[in-house]
């Protein structure tokens, strides 16, 4: 793709990349700033729906964007590791406006109830809707992580999602959470549910024996007269972030070299337009979109970063956009393009927020969210205590919500310490709401939540630390795996995100007192990867947590988050409000 200096200004610039900053719609009232802010004029002759990473959210929800998201060596102050007010400079978005509250932790709460829950696939649907009939032969483009994180997606084997997905017209997705539920389930969905509705595609999965394509690795879809190829690529690390026996014949990976290929193929059989759908992480996409030519789009997601502002990457074939979609149904990501003889000429990128309250729910989506829902209601429903403070579950380091978990596993199991997953998935409540059985599983609802309480010496548990901070933290994007560092409960310790492997962690304790290499701690988790586990006759996770809850008096105070000494970390405009950060 080729752009004129002026086109690639206002990508930089934002000013008009970056939705509707609403201006003066941001203190006027809920129809008013729905107009401003969903209102958005049809450019050019292809346009592209894009969504990730809902994570089984059919109904609205609260969502606390992160405080911390920090970037290393070249990835420092640039997106997506711009947090809070830097990022809403950055975008030209005004402070207290509806999409300010969207992308960014400030004043939660206060935002939170004036502007509502965003996401729900009702809502959602209306939107979609109302964007295709504007945008004829605009394709709905899912980067997945649609079929897990919540409990009616795991009591039905992805089923409701897979029912939502086709209702809100999906025409393609890839996939990572999808893989956790196995082979034999994922090949049946695609062969039976989504066979003539949904394409799945993914070019860098295949089969261990023989590396023939599990999955199409792209499509070509006509738009307005346009060809157009879509390219799958599926979340690479798939068998070492999860378990390697949910998907043990099939191979994952990067696999720059074949992505190549593919693109060469689509545009020798007529792509005008070439748009690969990722679950690398936003980091990895553009390390991949300076290095893989012939793409003009990459529309990420993995790393649940909302951005409201195209980046573009040079290449030696020209310019490629680079865009995530954040989270839970929260935003809707909208790429309309302006082919000219048989090339991207121009285009208009726009991240629209989904606020319930703004966007009235599809009657026909609305019915089949409640059918879906009807049998587990009762239980989805019950009360397991209110929370005194916000419990959110995002950061690189640690959030309430896992603050909770950690503390609850180490008081039921009487351990030590306690680590939970990096996890980004996860919904958050205000202060005052009750805690339910829904949003505990919200928080821990995969297919091998198990709880354990393990034995490690001083030296395993640094080695752990270390291993899971360069996945976060190593300079070079292709070496790290998305999510964010293991939660740690009762620990306390140094954290240098800039050093060396085997050199960010230091200064352990444990009530105060030095971590010794040799000596053994009891140290519980959850979500173990090692097919051990399973056989092993660990209670899950959330029936630990609730036995917690259930003890607490009906009520759980504000939960502070432990979070380690950053050293060498600031000044960096992807982090606020941690303590004792330098």
């Amino acid at each position: 793709m080729n752009l004129t200096t002026r086109e690639f200004l206002q990508v930089l610039g934002a000013g008009t990349m970056a939705g509707m900053s609403l201006g003066v719609y941001a203190e006027t009232d809920i129809a008013t700033a729905a107009h401003g802010l969903y209102d958005i004029p049809k450019f050019g002759n292809v346009s592209f729906l894009h969504m990730t990473d809902c994570h089984a959210q059919l109904k609205p929800i609260y969502f606390r964007e992160p405080n911390v998201n920090l970037g290393v060596g070249d990835m420092k102050g640039k997106l997506p590791h711009l947090v809070g007010e830097h990022l809403l400079k950055f975008a030209s978005i005004r402070p207290g406006s509806a999409q300010a509250h969207a992308l960014t932790y400030l004043d939660f709460e206060k935002a939170a109830r004036r502007y509502g829950k965003v996401g729900g696939f009702a809502h959602l649907a209306t939107l979609v809707k109302r964007l295709k009939a504007s945008r004829p032969g605009a394709l709905l483009l899912d980067g997945g992580d649609t079929w897990q994180g919540s409990a009616t997606s795991l009591w039905t084997k992805g089923q409701d999602m897979v029912d939502a997905s086709k209702l809100l017209g999906v025409d393609l997705m890839t996939g990572h959470w999808e893989f956790t539920y196995g082979m034999d389930r994922v090949k049946e969905i695609i062969d039976k549910d989504f066979a003539g509705k949904i394409d799945f595609v993914a070019q860098n999965v295949k089969t261990n024996d023989f590396g023939d394509p599990v999955f199409k690795p792209y499509v070509m879809r006509e738009i307005n007269g346009v060809p157009c190829a879509i390219v799958g690529q599926a979340f690479p690390y798939t068998p070492i972030a999860n378990p390697r026996y949910l998907v043990a014949d099939w191979t994952f990976g990067i696999q720059d070299d074949n992505l190549q290929k593919v693109v060469d193929e689509a545009r020798a059989k007529g792509a005008q337009v070439v748009v690969v759908l990722s679950h690398n992480g936003m980091d990895v996409d553009l390390k991949m979109a300076g290095r893989v030519t012939g793409i003009d789009a990459i529309l990420g997601g993995h790393t649940h970063d909302g951005m409201p502002v195209a980046t573009l990457v040079s290449n030696r074939g020209g310019k490629t956009i680079v865009t995530n979609a954040g989270s839970n149904g929260k935003f809707l990501g909208v790429l309309d393009v302006e082919v000219r003889d048989k090339k991207v000429a121009d285009f208009r990128y726009k991240l629209l927020p989904v606020f319930a309250n703004m966007l009235p729910a599809d009657p026909e989506m609305d019915a089949l969210i409640t059918r879906v829902r009807a049998p587990f209601e009762a239980r989805l429903a019950e009360q397991l205590a209110v929370t005194e403070g916000t419990l959110y579950r995002r950061g690189n380091f640690n959030g309430t919500g896992d603050q909770l978990l950690v503390d609850a596993l180490m008081d039921v199991q009487g351990a030590d310490m306690a680590f939970s997953p990096g996890f980004r998935w996860g919904t958050s409540l205000l202060p005052g709401q009750a805690i339910t059985r829904e949003w505990l599983m919200d928080m821990t609802a995969t297919t091998y939540s198990y709880a354990t309480v393990t034995e490690m010496t001083g030296d395993t548990i640094k080695t752990v630390l270390e291993d899971v901070c360069d996945n976060l933290f190593n300079p070079d994007p292709y070496y790290q795996q998305g999510g964010d560092m293991v939660r740690v409960g009762g620990l306390q310790y140094t954290c240098s995100p800039s050093a060396t492997m085997g050199r960010r962690i230091d200064d352990m304790r444990l009530h105060g007192k030095p971590i010794e290499a040799d000596k053994k701690y009891k140290v519980a988790g959850w979500a173990p990867v090692a097919e051990e586990a399973r056989t092993q006759g660990n209670q899950q996770v959330w029936d630990v947590v609730e036995v917690w809850l259930r003890a607490q008096g009906g009520k759980v105070a504000a939960r502070k988050p432990n979070t380690p000494k950053l050293v060498g970390a600031t000044p960096n405009p992807g982090i606020a409000d941690l303590p004792g950060s330098t």
